[in-house]
């Protein structure tokens, strides 16, 4: 089991950024892939970003391709989101989630554990 702390977000205008961090404690977080998922007001949650245990992979969702980096030091038990070229339909709570090794990283149904969440709040 991973217990998952996230911490970064903010109010920002559009065009801003933003460095969201998970920290992670627990003995299988390094033997872990893990994503970032975010759930807007109204909306279902939906997969953004993940990274294989190694770092050596990383996935995006289409929407955030090119302006959302993931990314994990595995030495501090922290995997990180930098936001860059923010956009007001990013507004949303995203949360940190540890992938059960099982399945598409695109499903949230595949994340056994998972952060508070943090909010993120992009102006326009």
């Amino acid at each position: 089991q991973v217990q998952l702390v996230e911490s970064g977000g903010g109010l920002v205008q559009a065009g801003g950024s933003l460095r969201l961090s998970c920290a992670a404690s627990g003995r299988t977080f390094s033997s872990s892939a893990m994503g970032w998922l975010r759930q807007a007001p109204g909306k279902e949650r939906e997969f953004v970003a993940a990274i294989s245990w190694s770092g050596g992979s990383t996935y995006y969702a289409d929407s955030v391709k090119g302006r959302f980096t993931i990314s994990r030091d595995n030495a501090k038990n922290t995997v990180y989101l930098q936001i860059d070229s923010l956009k007001p339909e990013d507004t949303a709570v995203y949360y940190c989630a540890a992938h059960n090794n099982r399945g598409s990283y695109r499903n949230g149904y595949n994340y056994a554990d998972w952060g508070q969440g943090t909010q993120v709040t992009v102006s326009s």
